[in-house]
């Protein structure tokens, strides 16, 4: 039982982080296209932090 919810847990968690990056994915493509190089840097920053 202990062992099914840290399954659970741990994929809950790896879903989780997939969900992030793909996000920092997203947001970092908009603001290539829209040439904000500060933002760039800003999440190209979270996505090193997130590993």
């Amino acid at each position: 039982m202990a062992l099914n919810r840290l399954e659970s847990t741990d994929s809950i968690y790896k879903v989780h982080q997939q969900n992030i990056r793909k996000s920092l994915e997203r947001r970092l493509e908009v603001a290539r296209s829209k040439g904000d190089e500060n933002l760039v840097r800003q999440l190209e920053a979270e996505m090193r932090s997130c590993g």
